[in-house]
């Protein structure tokens, strides 16, 4: 299994960007997928996350409101659309997902539940 992340960049304050991820090996279609990010110096947080339907939607409160988490089962793929950036966003941006079915918030938000992880796409965002 295989989860290929994309679409990071360096954009000014207020800019936006839109991540993807790719899964292959194997569908994620009753699994959560999230993401979850890492600055230099900090641990990884959780950043969003969403049902194997896309139906259900988690966000740390730091991104509710700016940042959109979305499903496209057809291309294994989730993405999370970021806007209104700011600079406390940059990071290295992960996705993840989960092996096995079902979702809760909670267990959703939690990078343990998580059995695979992509290499990570680099976003910078500059004051």
């Amino acid at each position: 299994v295989q989860l290929q992340a994309s679409g990071g960049g360096l954009v000014q304050a207020g800019g936006s960007l839109r991540l993807s991820c790719a899964a292959s090996g194997r569908t994620f279609r009753s699994s959560a997928m999230g993401w979850f990010r890492q600055a230099p110096g900090k641990e990884r947080e959780f950043v969003a996350a969403c049902s194997g339907g896309g139906t259900i939607t988690t966000y740390a409160d730091s991104v509710k409101g700016r940042f959109t988490i979305s499903r496209e089962n057809a291309k294994n793929s989730v993405h999370l659309q970021m806007n209104n950036l700011k600079p406390e966003d940059t990071g290295t941006y992960y996705c993840a997902a989960d092996r096995e079915a079902g979702y809760s918030d909670t267990y959703a938000s939690n990078a343990v539940n998580y059995d695979y992880w992509g290499q990570g796409t680099l976003v910078t965002v500059s004051s």
